[in-house]
Protein backbone atom coordinates (compact mmCIF):
# COMPACT_ATOMS: atom_id res chain seq x y z
CA UNK A 1 0.00 0.00 0.00
CA UNK A 2 1.44 3.45 -0.71
CA UNK A 3 1.96 5.17 2.70
CA UNK A 4 3.16 8.36 1.79
CA UNK A 5 -0.36 10.66 1.70
CA UNK A 6 -0.54 12.83 -1.79
CA UNK A 7 -4.38 13.79 -1.47
CA UNK A 8 -5.08 16.68 1.45
CA UNK A 9 -8.97 16.27 1.09
CA UNK A 10 -9.03 12.98 1.85
CA UNK A 11 -9.03 12.49 5.77
CA UNK A 12 -6.44 9.44 7.02
CA UNK A 13 -7.89 6.20 7.70
CA UNK A 14 -5.80 6.20 10.90
CA UNK A 15 -7.55 9.64 12.12
CA UNK A 16 -11.03 8.82 11.21
CA UNK A 17 -11.88 5.95 9.17
CA UNK A 18 -15.78 6.22 8.69
CA UNK A 19 -15.01 10.57 7.56
CA UNK A 20 -11.94 8.60 5.48
CA UNK A 21 -14.65 6.41 3.67
CA UNK A 22 -17.00 9.57 3.19
CA UNK A 23 -14.31 11.80 1.35
CA UNK A 24 -13.35 8.61 -1.14
CA UNK A 25 -16.90 8.50 -1.98
CA UNK A 26 -16.82 12.03 -2.83
CA UNK A 27 -13.46 12.76 -3.79
CA UNK A 28 -13.44 9.81 -6.21
CA UNK A 29 -16.52 11.08 -8.10
CA UNK A 30 -18.45 7.67 -7.03
CA UNK A 31 -21.60 9.23 -5.74
CA UNK A 32 -23.40 12.26 -4.73
CA UNK A 33 -26.14 13.24 -2.05
CA UNK A 34 -29.85 13.53 -3.93
CA UNK A 35 -32.63 16.21 -2.28
CA UNK A 36 -34.21 12.93 -0.57
CA UNK A 37 -32.57 12.07 2.51
CA UNK A 38 -31.47 8.98 2.50
CA UNK A 39 -30.98 8.22 -1.46
CA UNK A 40 -27.79 8.52 -3.71
CA UNK A 41 -26.88 9.31 -6.70
CA UNK A 42 -24.58 6.73 -8.43
CA UNK A 43 -21.99 9.05 -10.63
CA UNK A 44 -20.89 7.66 -13.68
CA UNK A 45 -17.27 6.06 -12.15
CA UNK A 46 -19.28 4.82 -9.11
CA UNK A 47 -21.67 3.23 -11.81
CA UNK A 48 -19.26 1.83 -13.86
CA UNK A 49 -18.16 -0.21 -11.23
CA UNK A 50 -20.94 -1.72 -10.52
CA UNK A 51 -21.87 -2.66 -14.33
CA UNK A 52 -18.16 -4.33 -14.20
CA UNK A 53 -19.45 -6.10 -11.08
CA UNK A 54 -22.88 -6.68 -13.11
CA UNK A 55 -21.55 -8.38 -16.19
CA UNK A 56 -19.33 -10.83 -14.30
CA UNK A 57 -21.78 -11.86 -12.19
CA UNK A 58 -24.19 -12.33 -14.70
CA UNK A 59 -21.94 -14.12 -16.64
CA UNK A 60 -21.57 -16.81 -14.13
CA UNK A 61 -25.44 -16.52 -13.18
CA UNK A 62 -26.34 -17.59 -16.57
CA UNK A 63 -23.43 -20.28 -16.86
CA UNK A 64 -25.72 -22.27 -13.88
CA UNK A 65 -28.76 -21.72 -16.10
CA UNK A 66 -30.47 -18.44 -14.40
CA UNK A 67 -32.69 -16.22 -16.67
CA UNK A 68 -33.45 -12.32 -15.86
CA UNK A 69 -36.43 -11.11 -15.31
CA UNK A 70 -38.34 -8.22 -14.20
CA UNK A 71 -40.63 -7.47 -11.56
CA UNK A 72 -43.55 -4.47 -10.64
CA UNK A 73 -41.61 -2.10 -7.99
CA UNK A 74 -44.84 -1.93 -6.30
CA UNK A 75 -46.06 -5.08 -4.28
CA UNK A 76 -50.03 -4.35 -2.62
CA UNK A 77 -50.24 -4.34 0.62
CA UNK A 78 -52.52 -7.32 0.71
CA UNK A 79 -49.95 -9.64 -0.90
CA UNK A 80 -46.90 -8.61 1.21
CA UNK A 81 -48.51 -9.69 4.08
CA UNK A 82 -49.47 -13.04 3.04
CA UNK A 83 -46.24 -14.37 4.48
CA UNK A 84 -46.32 -13.31 8.10
CA UNK A 85 -42.57 -13.64 8.97
CA UNK A 86 -41.46 -11.80 6.00
CA UNK A 87 -43.46 -8.62 6.91
CA UNK A 88 -43.08 -8.77 10.28
CA UNK A 89 -39.49 -8.26 9.26
CA UNK A 90 -39.64 -5.80 6.73
CA UNK A 91 -42.25 -3.65 8.34
CA UNK A 92 -40.17 -1.23 10.01
CA UNK A 93 -38.50 -0.18 6.22
CA UNK A 94 -41.40 -0.10 4.26
CA UNK A 95 -42.70 2.87 1.94
CA UNK A 96 -46.04 2.92 1.07
CA UNK A 97 -47.29 4.82 -1.97
CA UNK A 98 -51.22 5.50 -1.17
CA UNK A 99 -51.83 7.85 -3.85
CA UNK A 100 -52.35 7.79 -7.65
CA UNK A 101 -52.38 11.41 -9.31
CA UNK A 102 -54.38 13.05 -7.27
CA UNK A 103 -56.61 9.97 -6.20
CA UNK A 104 -56.06 7.89 -3.36
CA UNK A 105 -55.55 3.97 -3.78
CA UNK A 106 -58.04 1.59 -2.83
CA UNK A 107 -55.06 -0.36 -1.50
CA UNK A 108 -51.34 0.79 -0.12
CA UNK A 109 -48.57 -0.53 -2.47
CA UNK A 110 -45.84 -1.14 -1.06
CA UNK A 111 -42.23 -0.26 -2.53
CA UNK A 112 -40.02 -3.27 -3.05
CA UNK A 113 -38.05 -4.07 0.10
CA UNK A 114 -37.25 -7.33 -1.54
CA UNK A 115 -39.18 -9.21 -3.97
CA UNK A 116 -40.00 -12.57 -2.97
CA UNK A 117 -44.02 -11.67 -2.97
CA UNK A 118 -44.26 -10.67 -6.13
CA UNK A 119 -42.23 -13.74 -7.43
CA UNK A 120 -44.47 -16.09 -6.07
CA UNK A 121 -47.47 -14.15 -7.02
CA UNK A 122 -46.08 -15.29 -10.38
CA UNK A 123 -45.12 -18.51 -10.17
CA UNK A 124 -48.65 -19.17 -8.53
CA UNK A 125 -50.20 -17.94 -12.17
CA UNK A 126 -47.60 -20.04 -14.39
CA UNK A 127 -46.75 -22.88 -12.56
CA UNK A 128 -48.15 -26.43 -13.52
CA UNK A 129 -46.20 -29.33 -13.86
CA UNK A 130 -42.95 -30.64 -11.83
CA UNK A 131 -41.75 -30.92 -16.23
CA UNK A 132 -41.29 -26.77 -15.98
CA UNK A 133 -38.92 -26.88 -12.84
CA UNK A 134 -36.49 -25.45 -11.97
CA UNK A 135 -37.48 -22.29 -12.31
CA UNK A 136 -34.14 -20.06 -12.29
CA UNK A 137 -34.77 -16.40 -12.22
CA UNK A 138 -32.67 -13.22 -11.37
CA UNK A 139 -33.43 -9.99 -11.43
CA UNK A 140 -31.13 -6.39 -11.47
CA UNK A 141 -32.55 -3.36 -9.59
CA UNK A 142 -33.14 -1.20 -7.01
CA UNK A 143 -35.21 -1.46 -3.78
CA UNK A 144 -36.25 0.88 -0.74
CA UNK A 145 -35.73 0.47 2.35
CA UNK A 146 -36.47 3.22 4.53
CA UNK A 147 -33.16 3.11 6.68
CA UNK A 148 -32.73 5.69 9.37
CA UNK A 149 -28.94 5.78 9.31
CA UNK A 150 -27.65 5.82 6.18
CA UNK A 151 -24.03 5.76 4.56
CA UNK A 152 -23.08 5.85 0.71
CA UNK A 153 -23.14 2.04 -0.80
CA UNK A 154 -22.62 0.46 3.39
CA UNK A 155 -26.79 1.67 4.19
CA UNK A 156 -29.18 3.78 1.55
CA UNK A 157 -32.78 4.16 1.37
CA UNK A 158 -32.56 3.11 -2.36
CA UNK A 159 -29.38 0.77 -3.19
CA UNK A 160 -29.05 -1.51 -6.48
CA UNK A 161 -28.59 -5.46 -6.30
CA UNK A 162 -29.21 -8.76 -8.02
CA UNK A 163 -32.10 -11.02 -6.75
CA UNK A 164 -31.99 -14.50 -7.36
CA UNK A 165 -34.98 -16.50 -6.86
CA UNK A 166 -36.11 -19.75 -7.81
CA UNK A 167 -38.20 -23.02 -7.12
CA UNK A 168 -37.31 -26.64 -7.52
CA UNK A 169 -39.03 -29.69 -7.15
CA UNK A 170 -37.37 -31.13 -4.00
CA UNK A 171 -35.67 -29.94 -0.78
CA UNK A 172 -32.42 -31.59 -1.97
CA UNK A 173 -32.30 -29.31 -5.20
CA UNK A 174 -33.16 -26.31 -3.48
CA UNK A 175 -30.54 -26.76 -0.97
CA UNK A 176 -28.10 -27.44 -3.30
CA UNK A 177 -28.75 -24.09 -5.12
CA UNK A 178 -28.44 -22.28 -1.60
CA UNK A 179 -25.30 -23.62 -1.35
CA UNK A 180 -24.11 -23.19 -5.11
CA UNK A 181 -25.05 -19.58 -5.09
CA UNK A 182 -23.17 -19.21 -1.94
CA UNK A 183 -20.15 -20.31 -3.29
CA UNK A 184 -20.65 -18.33 -6.11
CA UNK A 185 -20.47 -15.24 -4.48
CA UNK A 186 -17.51 -16.39 -2.50
CA UNK A 187 -15.89 -17.36 -5.82
CA UNK A 188 -16.75 -13.70 -7.07
CA UNK A 189 -15.20 -12.20 -3.88
CA UNK A 190 -11.64 -13.88 -4.15
CA UNK A 191 -11.29 -13.56 -8.27
CA UNK A 192 -13.05 -10.55 -8.97
CA UNK A 193 -12.94 -8.43 -5.84
CA UNK A 194 -9.40 -9.86 -4.34
CA UNK A 195 -11.38 -10.36 -1.19
CA UNK A 196 -11.31 -13.12 1.08
CA UNK A 197 -14.53 -14.40 2.44
CA UNK A 198 -15.68 -16.50 5.71
CA UNK A 199 -18.38 -18.66 4.54
CA UNK A 200 -21.07 -19.52 7.10
CA UNK A 201 -24.69 -20.02 7.93
CA UNK A 202 -26.54 -17.13 10.48
CA UNK A 203 -28.07 -18.10 13.46
CA UNK A 204 -31.89 -17.89 13.82
CA UNK A 205 -31.53 -14.40 15.20
CA UNK A 206 -30.00 -13.17 12.17
CA UNK A 207 -31.42 -14.51 9.47
CA UNK A 208 -33.93 -13.44 6.39
CA UNK A 209 -37.32 -12.99 7.79
CA UNK A 210 -39.50 -16.38 6.61
CA UNK A 211 -36.24 -18.20 5.80
CA UNK A 212 -35.56 -21.58 7.26
CA UNK A 213 -31.66 -21.36 6.95
CA UNK A 214 -29.38 -18.22 5.56
CA UNK A 215 -26.18 -18.80 4.83
CA UNK A 216 -23.44 -15.92 4.24
CA UNK A 217 -20.01 -14.18 3.12
CA UNK A 218 -18.40 -12.08 5.76
CA UNK A 219 -15.66 -9.80 4.69
CA UNK A 220 -13.45 -8.61 7.37
CA UNK A 221 -12.40 -4.43 6.41
CA UNK A 222 -8.66 -2.42 7.54
CA UNK A 223 -10.59 -1.13 10.56
CA UNK A 224 -11.10 -4.93 11.12
CA UNK A 225 -15.02 -4.58 11.35
CA UNK A 226 -17.01 -6.93 9.63
CA UNK A 227 -19.32 -6.29 6.22
CA UNK A 228 -21.75 -8.92 5.47
CA UNK A 229 -21.57 -8.87 1.45
CA UNK A 230 -23.61 -11.52 0.72
CA UNK A 231 -26.93 -13.93 1.39
CA UNK A 232 -28.28 -16.91 0.24
CA UNK A 233 -31.20 -18.32 2.02
CA UNK A 234 -33.05 -21.64 1.57
CA UNK A 235 -37.22 -21.01 2.50
CA UNK A 236 -38.34 -24.34 2.65
CA UNK A 237 -42.07 -25.02 0.93
CA UNK A 238 -43.24 -21.83 3.18
CA UNK A 239 -43.54 -19.32 0.66
CA UNK A 240 -45.10 -21.87 -1.53
CA UNK A 241 -47.49 -22.92 1.26
CA UNK A 242 -48.24 -19.03 1.81
CA UNK A 243 -48.83 -17.88 -1.62
CA UNK A 244 -50.85 -21.18 -2.77
CA UNK A 245 -47.54 -21.88 -5.56
CA UNK A 246 -48.17 -25.54 -6.49
CA UNK A 247 -47.43 -28.18 -9.01
CA UNK A 248 -48.50 -31.32 -10.33
CA UNK A 249 -46.04 -33.89 -9.56
CA UNK A 250 -44.35 -37.14 -10.92
CA UNK A 251 -46.92 -39.08 -9.07
CA UNK A 252 -49.73 -37.03 -10.23
CA UNK A 253 -50.69 -35.26 -6.77
CA UNK A 254 -50.49 -31.34 -6.12
CA UNK A 255 -47.27 -30.88 -4.61
CA UNK A 256 -45.44 -27.29 -3.28
CA UNK A 257 -42.42 -26.26 -4.79
CA UNK A 258 -39.55 -24.95 -2.87
CA UNK A 259 -38.03 -22.20 -3.09
CA UNK A 260 -34.44 -20.12 -2.60
CA UNK A 261 -32.90 -16.21 -2.82
CA UNK A 262 -30.46 -14.97 -3.15
CA UNK A 263 -28.72 -11.18 -3.16
CA UNK A 264 -25.85 -9.19 -3.26
CA UNK A 265 -25.78 -5.02 -3.66
CA UNK A 266 -23.87 -2.24 -4.64
CA UNK A 267 -22.73 -2.82 -0.80
CA UNK A 268 -19.55 -4.70 -2.79
CA UNK A 269 -18.41 -0.95 -3.64
CA UNK A 270 -18.36 -0.20 -0.27
CA UNK A 271 -16.58 -3.58 0.71
CA UNK A 272 -13.89 -2.78 -2.18
CA UNK A 273 -13.38 0.71 -0.83
CA UNK A 274 -12.64 -0.22 2.51
CA UNK A 275 -10.66 -3.38 2.07
CA UNK A 276 -8.01 -2.15 -0.37
CA UNK A 277 -8.31 1.59 -0.25
CA UNK A 278 -5.71 3.94 1.39
CA UNK A 279 -5.01 7.20 2.44
CA UNK A 280 -4.05 8.21 -1.57
CA UNK A 281 -7.83 7.50 -2.52
CA UNK A 282 -9.56 3.97 -4.14
CA UNK A 283 -7.62 1.20 -5.03
CA UNK A 284 -9.12 -0.86 -7.41
CA UNK A 285 -8.88 -4.59 -7.97
CA UNK A 286 -8.26 -4.66 -12.25
CA UNK A 287 -11.52 -6.98 -13.02
CA UNK A 288 -13.79 -4.26 -11.88
CA UNK A 289 -11.66 -1.42 -12.60
CA UNK A 290 -13.56 1.06 -14.90
CA UNK A 291 -9.94 2.32 -15.85
CA UNK A 292 -7.51 -0.59 -15.75
CA UNK A 293 -4.79 1.05 -17.28
CA UNK A 294 -4.04 5.07 -17.65
CA UNK A 295 -1.68 6.42 -20.33
CA UNK A 296 -0.08 9.81 -18.96
CA UNK A 297 2.22 11.55 -21.43
CA UNK A 298 5.42 13.56 -19.84
CA UNK A 299 6.51 16.52 -21.73
CA UNK A 300 3.57 16.00 -23.99
CA UNK A 301 5.00 19.09 -26.29
CA UNK A 302 7.66 16.99 -27.28
CA UNK A 303 7.86 15.80 -30.76
CA UNK A 304 6.46 12.44 -31.12
CA UNK A 305 5.33 11.44 -27.16
CA UNK A 306 1.59 12.38 -28.07
CA UNK A 307 1.75 9.78 -31.10
CA UNK A 308 3.28 7.11 -28.64
CA UNK A 309 1.36 7.64 -25.65
CA UNK A 310 -1.66 7.32 -27.96
CA UNK A 311 -0.43 3.86 -30.15
CA UNK A 312 -0.03 2.49 -26.55
CA UNK A 313 -3.85 2.89 -25.91
CA UNK A 314 -4.19 1.55 -28.90
CA UNK A 315 -2.01 -2.10 -28.51
CA UNK A 316 -3.66 -2.20 -25.07
CA UNK A 317 -7.53 -1.88 -26.02
CA UNK A 318 -6.69 -4.12 -28.70
CA UNK A 319 -5.11 -6.77 -26.03
CA UNK A 320 -8.36 -6.36 -24.24
CA UNK A 321 -7.90 -4.19 -21.80
CA UNK A 322 -9.84 -1.11 -20.37
CA UNK A 323 -7.46 2.33 -21.03
CA UNK A 324 -7.41 5.96 -20.63
CA UNK A 325 -5.23 8.19 -22.33
CA UNK A 326 -5.17 11.60 -20.77
CA UNK A 327 -3.83 13.95 -23.24
CA UNK A 328 -5.13 17.21 -21.26
CA UNK A 329 -3.43 20.33 -20.11
CA UNK A 330 -3.14 19.22 -16.51
CA UNK A 331 0.21 18.84 -15.24
CA UNK A 332 1.37 15.23 -15.08
CA UNK A 333 1.70 15.40 -11.21
CA UNK A 334 -2.17 16.33 -11.13
CA UNK A 335 -2.72 13.66 -13.46
CA UNK A 336 -0.52 11.00 -10.75
CA UNK A 337 -2.79 12.20 -7.94
CA UNK A 338 -5.72 11.77 -9.63
CA UNK A 339 -5.66 8.30 -11.11
CA UNK A 340 -4.61 7.25 -7.63
CA UNK A 341 -7.29 9.02 -6.26
CA UNK A 342 -9.73 6.89 -8.41
CA UNK A 343 -7.77 3.79 -8.01
CA UNK A 344 -6.22 2.83 -11.59
CA UNK A 345 -4.10 -0.35 -11.05
CA UNK A 346 -1.85 0.67 -13.46
CA UNK A 347 0.01 3.64 -15.04
CA UNK A 348 1.93 3.92 -18.19
CA UNK A 349 3.95 7.07 -18.02
CA UNK A 350 5.94 7.87 -21.74
CA UNK A 351 7.88 10.36 -21.87
CA UNK A 352 10.97 12.06 -24.80
CA UNK A 353 13.73 9.58 -23.07
CA UNK A 354 11.53 6.63 -23.04
CA UNK A 355 11.16 7.41 -26.34
CA UNK A 356 14.97 7.13 -27.24
CA UNK A 357 15.08 4.43 -25.22
CA UNK A 358 12.37 2.41 -26.96
CA UNK A 359 10.50 2.14 -23.68
CA UNK A 360 7.79 3.05 -21.13
CA UNK A 361 7.80 3.58 -17.04
CA UNK A 362 4.79 1.17 -15.49
CA UNK A 363 3.47 2.21 -11.95
CA UNK A 364 1.50 0.00 -9.57
CA UNK A 365 -1.52 1.66 -7.74
CA UNK A 366 -1.40 -1.11 -4.67
CA UNK A 367 2.70 -0.41 -4.01
CA UNK A 368 3.08 2.08 -5.87
CA UNK A 369 6.48 0.49 -7.36
CA UNK A 370 7.55 1.87 -10.59
CA UNK A 371 9.56 -0.41 -13.58
CA UNK A 372 11.02 0.64 -16.73
CA UNK A 373 9.82 -1.91 -19.53
CA UNK A 374 10.17 -1.95 -23.13
CA UNK A 375 8.06 -0.96 -25.53
CA UNK A 376 7.98 -4.06 -27.43
CA UNK A 377 5.86 -6.58 -25.47
CA UNK A 378 4.64 -4.17 -23.77
CA UNK A 379 0.71 -5.66 -23.89
CA UNK A 380 1.87 -8.88 -21.88
CA UNK A 381 4.09 -6.96 -19.02
CA UNK A 382 0.85 -4.98 -18.43
CA UNK A 383 -1.47 -7.77 -17.93
CA UNK A 384 1.18 -9.46 -16.19
CA UNK A 385 1.25 -6.55 -13.74
CA UNK A 386 -2.44 -6.58 -13.74
CA UNK A 387 -2.16 -10.32 -11.98
CA UNK A 388 0.31 -9.02 -9.86
CA UNK A 389 -2.14 -6.26 -8.49
CA UNK A 390 -4.85 -8.75 -7.95
CA UNK A 391 -2.90 -11.27 -6.35
CA UNK A 392 -1.20 -8.61 -3.68
CA UNK A 393 -4.25 -6.97 -2.98
CA UNK A 394 -5.83 -10.90 -2.31
CA UNK A 395 -2.86 -11.94 -0.41
CA UNK A 396 -3.31 -8.39 2.24
CA UNK A 397 -6.72 -8.60 2.73
CA UNK A 398 -6.14 -12.40 3.47
CA UNK A 399 -3.08 -11.11 6.33
CA UNK A 400 -5.62 -9.06 7.38
CA UNK A 401 -8.18 -11.53 7.97
CA UNK A 402 -5.73 -14.35 9.00
CA UNK A 403 -3.54 -12.03 11.43
CA UNK A 404 -7.05 -10.52 13.59
CA UNK A 405 -9.22 -13.28 14.00
CA UNK A 406 -8.76 -14.78 17.45
CA UNK A 407 -9.84 -17.99 18.96
CA UNK A 408 -11.28 -16.87 22.20
CA UNK A 409 -13.02 -18.78 25.26
CA UNK A 410 -15.04 -16.25 27.36
CA UNK A 411 -17.19 -12.96 26.85
CA UNK A 412 -14.37 -11.05 28.34
CA UNK A 413 -11.80 -11.82 26.26
CA UNK A 414 -14.07 -10.86 23.43
CA UNK A 415 -14.76 -7.85 24.53
CA UNK A 416 -10.63 -6.98 25.49
CA UNK A 417 -10.72 -7.80 22.03
CA UNK A 418 -13.20 -5.25 20.65
CA UNK A 419 -11.91 -2.61 22.70
CA UNK A 420 -8.44 -3.02 21.62
CA UNK A 421 -7.77 -4.04 18.46
CA UNK A 422 -11.16 -5.30 16.85
CA UNK A 423 -11.15 -8.45 14.17
CA UNK A 424 -13.36 -11.64 14.30
CA UNK A 425 -13.58 -13.43 17.34
CA UNK A 426 -13.79 -17.53 16.72
CA UNK A 427 -15.43 -19.20 19.78
CA UNK A 428 -17.85 -22.11 20.59
CA UNK A 429 -21.21 -21.44 21.26
CA UNK A 430 -24.14 -23.55 23.15
CA UNK A 431 -26.99 -22.43 20.34
CA UNK A 432 -29.04 -20.70 23.07
CA UNK A 433 -30.54 -17.59 22.06
CA UNK A 434 -30.33 -16.24 25.26
CA UNK A 435 -26.18 -16.85 25.39
CA UNK A 436 -26.61 -14.92 21.99
CA UNK A 437 -27.68 -11.55 23.26
CA UNK A 438 -25.94 -11.77 26.15
CA UNK A 439 -22.72 -12.06 24.18
CA UNK A 440 -24.16 -8.91 22.43
CA UNK A 441 -24.63 -7.03 25.56
CA UNK A 442 -21.87 -8.03 27.69
CA UNK A 443 -18.97 -7.63 24.60
CA UNK A 444 -20.46 -5.37 22.28
CA UNK A 445 -20.67 -7.86 19.40
CA UNK A 446 -22.98 -9.77 16.97
CA UNK A 447 -22.57 -13.09 15.85
CA UNK A 448 -21.59 -12.92 12.11
CA UNK A 449 -21.44 -17.12 11.29
CA UNK A 450 -21.56 -20.50 12.08
CA UNK A 451 -18.52 -21.28 9.54
CA UNK A 452 -19.38 -24.21 7.05
CA UNK A 453 -16.37 -25.95 7.88
CA UNK A 454 -15.87 -26.35 11.33
CA UNK A 455 -13.18 -27.52 13.32
CA UNK A 456 -15.02 -30.42 15.43
CA UNK A 457 -13.62 -29.71 18.35
CA UNK A 458 -14.96 -29.26 21.74
CA UNK A 459 -14.80 -26.30 24.02
CA UNK A 460 -17.34 -24.43 26.17
CA UNK A 461 -19.53 -21.37 25.61
CA UNK A 462 -17.94 -17.77 26.70
CA UNK A 463 -21.37 -17.19 28.06
CA UNK A 464 -23.11 -19.56 30.15
CA UNK A 465 -19.78 -21.61 30.31
CA UNK A 466 -21.63 -25.29 28.61
CA UNK A 467 -19.44 -27.51 26.92
CA UNK A 468 -20.27 -27.60 22.98
CA UNK A 469 -18.85 -28.39 19.59
CA UNK A 470 -20.06 -25.70 17.67
CA UNK A 471 -18.14 -22.63 15.90
CA UNK A 472 -19.10 -19.16 15.97
CA UNK A 473 -17.48 -15.75 14.26
CA UNK A 474 -18.19 -12.51 16.38
CA UNK A 475 -17.54 -9.13 15.55
CA UNK A 476 -18.72 -5.78 15.18
CA UNK A 477 -20.13 -5.12 11.61
CA UNK A 478 -21.02 -1.98 9.36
Amino acid sequence: MAQDKKVEQITSMEDDFAQWYTDICKKAELIDYSSVKGFMILRPYGYAIWENIQRIMDGEFKKTGHENVAMPALIPESLLKKEGELVNGFAPEVAWVTMGGSDKLEERLAFRPTSETMFCDHWHSVLQTYRQLPMLYNQWCSVIRWEKTTRPFLRSREFWWQEGHTIHETAEEAMAETEQQLNCYADFCRDALAMPVVKGRKTDKEKFAGAEATYTIECMMKDRKALQSGTSHYFGDKFSRAYDVTFTGRDNKLQYPFQTSWGTTTRLIGAVIMTHGDNNGLVLPPAIAPIQVVVIPVAAHKPGVLEAAAEIKTRLEAAGLRVKLDDSDNSPGWKFAEYEMKGVPVRVEIGPRDLEKGQCCLARRDTGEKSFVALDGLESQVQSLLTAVHDNLYAQAEKNLEDNTFDLNSWQEVKEMVETKGGFARTKWCGKLECELKMKELAGVSSRCMPLKQSGTEGVCPVCGEKCTTDIYWGVAY
